[in-house]
């Protein structure tokens, strides 16, 4: 079964409860639908994601969220083919495991920003889309958005790379090319590996996730 519900078509409700562990996180709760058949006409998730669960409904109501939170279940309501927490027991097996899926990144993310490290995934998240660009006008504006960011001194978001590291891509900014990048990602990519990732998996975040999986 896969989700491919457009925006418009969702319900979303607010629930009060109390702040958890997960409470920055997903909870993805996938409820089969009434309908006829095979066909699937109803289906409920919860939703565990930055600052508290909220019930999302598919149906006929044209409501829409509102706020910061329409933005940001733009992403996170992507087309998901299984229950993306499903494979949350494979994340402990390398950060690839947990990279390479978007409920992971999503994860990973949230515990990151818990430790004000924030920047290192959605550097790492930009390299991999930036490699994937077919032409050189995007290039070169997603080049100097990214470099802007995360890699000039002083950068909103500055990524914590050696010096000569930041001074190649600084030198070779004005003709970018796809691997522009590729060696700030390798280092913050053992970074995240490195430092970031084993206290991951030890934080109540994960921890969190792996027992709700385990009582479904």
């Amino acid at each position: 079964f896969g989700f491919v519900q457009p925006l418009d078509s969702l319900v979303f409700q607010r629930i009060t409860t109390p702040s958890s562990v997960l409470q920055d996180l997903i909870s993805f709760s996938l409820c089969r639908g009434r309908g006829d058949g095979d066909k699937v006409s109803y289906c409920t998730f919860d939703f565990f994601f930055l600052g508290g669960p909220l019930k999302v409904s598919t149906g006929s109501s044209s409501q829409q969220p509102c706020g910061k939170y329409q933005g940001e279940f733009h992403s996170l309501l992507c087309c998901f083919p299984k229950d993306p927490l499903e494979d949350v027991e494979t994340w402990s097996e390398s950060v690839d495991k947990v990279l390479s899926c978007k409920a992971g990144q999503i994860a990973f993310r949230e515990f990151l920003k818990s430790e004000y490290s924030e920047e290192n995934i959605l550097f790492w998240i930009a390299c991999e889309e930036y490699k994937k660009i077919k032409t050189t006008p995007e290039m070169i504006s997603s080049a100097n958005r990214i470099y802007s960011e995360f890699v000039q001194t002083e950068a909103p978001r500055q990524i914590n790379i050696d010096c000569g590291t930041r001074e190649n891509i600084t030198k070779n900014i004005s003709q970018p090319s796809l691997t522009s990048f590729d060696s700030a990602q390798k280092l913050i990519y053992s970074l995240m590996a490195r430092d970031c990732y084993p206290r991951f998996l030890k934080s109540h975040m994960y921890q969190g996730l792996l027992r709700r999986n385990d009582s479904r």
